[in-house]
């Protein structure tokens, strides 16, 4: 019989742990843009931030180390302004395209 495992035992999944390169970054980036979802797409930049460090990625944007967490947060709604700020720190710009029609 196998032993059965609590949710507590689980291991804690965090994102920010997979990406490793610029690539995973970006295609983490675009898959949350497609989303259509600004909370998740917040998220996911805070996920990315944080795999950069986050410290790192507020100074390279201007803008305080709390004022990032808070912005990216998940109560946080960052303007489209700390959004550019941040892609711009971490090295990546958005690329608009006419959307697929199904």
């Amino acid at each position: 019989m196998s032993k059965k495992i609590r949710v507590s035992e689980l291991p804690v999944f965090d994102a920010a742990d997979y990406l490793k390169s610029e690539q995973d970054c970006a295609d983490y980036l675009s898959i949350a843009l497609e989303d259509d979802d600004p909370a998740f797409l917040a998220a996911a930049l805070g996920d990315v931030a944080r795999a950069r460090g986050m410290s790192q990625v507020a100074r390279d944007a201007g803008i305080t180390r709390e004022g990032l967490y808070k912005a990216l947060s998940d109560e946080g709604n960052p303007s489209f302004a700390t959004v550019l700020k941040v892609m711009r720190a971490l090295g990546l710009q958005i690329n608009v395209q006419p959307r697929a029609h199904a």
